[in-house]
């Protein structure tokens, strides 16, 4: 199936399908016709993967990048853009981000900044790539400082979601990636009890769709596309926190089903909703087998320094919450309310 993502001249479509990858070419053809050169941005893991056979149809060429978040740091898109630059890269050529979102985040903004700009598409080899990062234009790196602070809005000309390179992930990365599934659907307003008899192709459609919609609405997240970081400014901080300690103790999604679980009591705190809705957080995360307690290890004064270097910050503390007209961004959130939220869930509760 395809989901357009209508931005007037510059709509494209996200292509769900198994062997999607293969759509390269054609998409090429359609949409960079002076294209010469193509740039197959991705880590050598992924490199390595049979599937890892895609034909542009041009001169092509694998710039490779560090494995996961690694990736997303300043030094290494000097790297990738001083690769592009060597091999003549020009500007009617095209950069294809080949990976999780941590290489499409790296690869869309390398593709915005080297000569200004240059084709972009994505090719997302994870389920959270699929339903989120690679969509919408989002691109950039960590600073020390926090999460994505570094970085531009910048369209692909396209989205290749491929089935087939999901069935080489682990599960702990099929679950990261439903960290992003069960935000769209508690945003959209669906039930727990659907979870059981929707298959991943359709969960993957339904978080696509919401993003599109509200993209589409909202490229430079201005108002409504702000709801898609829901749950997102503890995740984030959860992120920086454990980032320092060992790139590898925490992924995005299982942040991020913390993060919702944390943002429905918090809403349930400051009297925007009740226990219904905590519950049917919890149900959501649970049909998803996702964790959702925050571990001992997180030091309540770091999480609250980290929120409030996250990017949606103004000098305060930010949430996306439920209330009962809907879910809305909420600023300048009391900290004591917050503290005290941290400390009963870190206790479980």
């Amino acid at each position: 199936m395809k989901v357009g993502v209508d931005l007037g001249e510059r709509r494209y479509d996200v292509v769900i399908e198994a062997g999607a990858r293969r759509r390269l070419k054609t998409l090429i053809e359609a949409h960079a016709p002076g294209a010469k050169s193509v740039a197959l941005v991705t880590s050598a893991s992924l490199a390595a993967q049979p599937w890892f056979d895609l034909d542009s149809g041009l001169d092509q060429f694998v710039a490779l990048v560090p494995e996961g978040e690694s990736a997303k740091t300043v030094g290494a898109l000097g790297e990738l853009v001083e690769t592009l630059a060597a091999a003549r890269l020009s500007r009617d050529d095209v950069v294809v981000g080949v990976g999780g979102g941590a290489v499409t985040d790296l690869a869309g903004f390398a593709a915005a900044s080297y000569l200004r700009g240059v084709g972009l598409i994505n090719v997302p080899t994870t389920l959270v790539g699929q339903v989120d990062a690679a969509i919408g234009g989002k691109t950039g790196v960590n600073l020390a400082a926090g999460k994505n602070l570094l970085g531009a809005f910048y369209q692909p000309l396209g989205v290749l979601c491929d089935a087939e390179v999901l069935a080489t992930l682990s599960d702990r990365e099929r679950r990261s990636g439903l960290g992003e599934v069960a935000k769209c659907w508690l945003l959209e307003g669906r039930r727990a009890e659907d979870l059981a008899t929707v298959a991943l192709e359709s969960l993957i459609a339904v978080s696509v769709e919401l993003k599109a919609r509200l993209v589409a609405g909202d490229e430079r997240e201005g108002g409504a596309r702000a709801l898609l970081n829901y749950g997102h400014t503890l995740a984030h901080a959860m992120e920086k926190v454990a980032l320092a300690r060992d790139p590898d103790e925490l992924r995005h999604g299982e942040a991020v089903a913390v993060g919702l679980a944390f943002a429905a009591r918090l809403a349930r705190d400051l009297a925007r909703v009740g226990d219904e809705v905590v519950d049917e957080h919890d149900a959501v995360l649970d049909a998803l087998g996702l964790a959702r307690r925050l571990s001992d290890s997180y030091d309540i004064d770091e999480l609250i320094e980290a929120m409030r270097h996250d990017k949606k910050a103004r000098h305060d503390l930010r949430f996306v919450l439920a209330g009962p007209g809907g879910f809305s961004l909420v600023g300048d959130v009391d900290e004591t309310v917050v503290r005290t939220a941290l400390a009963r869930f870190k206790g479980g509760q």
